[in-house]
């Protein structure tokens, strides 16, 4: 992905927001919505073009920037958007944005269980929905005019009321769906692997959204996902660089820190929040993770020794 140029780094106010499911986009105006659809400048002109960081779960948005360029974080990963740009977010893909102002573009956001639905007769595209996708450049621009009249067609039907607009609206979408899903899909062999490799990772992390505060040893998930433990870890090192019970504590670790510097919950309840039936077993698992204990790091925080969670 690109490093992010023009427009600078983030403010610090963005980096250290708590995450969370900051919006409900997936409304129900009409009794037949099943998907949302607005223009960027609905949050953009009302938030001064800064959307903080957050997430959402069990939902898939899809984004295209049609004028401007943005700044945005992925899953903690910088990328700089130059229009035209297509993005895809994956359930539970931590996002941040600052667009230049003024740019133009519409977002849609759908449950995740709806799009699985719609593409489960293509296994090659419906093993793509589980990671984040990026796609802006010639491939694009080759097609914005096409691209264009498919988000506009869509947004037109979503405001409408028109007999069959569910199927309409879902029409609409499978074909912009499987456009970026067609351009996105691996070349070669290799590439092939990669990316399965790639979507293993990708559905390990959402499990482990989906179980964190029910710590699953790492056999549950391997289970679910069908594969063994060490080639789980294998996966999880070649694309991260971690094992993936080293994955796993991390995460954790992260949960931890965020419920510690964000909330002023008891060290005892911080430990029940996230699975740990002894308090003391959770006050040895993060010292032994994060080189202290759970009350050294709050003490940390307040005379300015340790950074925020989402800082470091």
């Amino acid at each position: 992905m690109d490093k992010p140029d023009g427009l600078g780094t983030f403010p610090t106010s963005m980096k250290t927001t708590p995450i969370a499911v900051a919006f409900r986009e997936v409304r129900h105006f009409k009794p037949d919505d099943w998907l949302y659809c607005e223009p960027i400048s609905a949050r953009g002109e009302a938030m001064d073009w800064t959307i903080p960081a957050h997430r959402h779960e069990g939902l898939h948005q899809f984004q295209f920037v049609q004028q401007g360029r943005a700044e945005a974080t992925l899953d903690g990963v910088p990328v700089h958007l130059e229009a035209p740009a297509l993005l895809m977010l994956a359930p539970g893909c931590v996002h941040a944005f600052r667009y230049a102002r003024g740019s133009v573009g519409r977002q849609v956001t759908v449950p995740s269980t709806r799009l699985t639905q719609a593409l489960a007769s293509s296994p090659s595209l419906l093993v793509l929905l589980a990671g984040t996708l990026v796609l802006q450049g010639p491939t694009v621009q080759a097609d914005a005019a096409r691209l264009d009249a498919i988000w506009a067609a869509l947004a037109e039907e979503f405001d409408g009321a028109e007999p069959g607009r569910t199927e309409a609206l879902q029409a609409h979408l499978v074909l912009l769906v499987t456009w970026l899903l067609r351009r996105a899909a691996p070349a070669s062999a290799d590439d092939s692997r990669r990316a399965l490799r790639d979507t293993l990772v990708q559905r390990y992390r959402a499990l482990i959204e989906q179980h964190l505060r029910r710590q699953q040893p790492l056999g549950f998930y391997a289970a679910e996902l069908r594969v063994t433990p060490d080639h789980l870890s294998r996966s999880c090192r070649a694309v991260l660089g971690l094992s993936a019970l080293d994955l796993l504590h991390e995460r954790v670790l992260t949960e931890a820190r965020r419920l510690l510097a964000y909330t002023a919950a008891p060290v005892a309840e911080v430990a029940r929040e996230l699975g740990f039936a002894d308090p003391a077993y959770f006050s040895r698992f993060f010292a032994r993770q994060a080189g202290h204990s759970p009350q050294a790091y709050r003490a940390a925080l307040l005379d300015g020794t340790a950074l925020q969670p989402d800082q470091r």
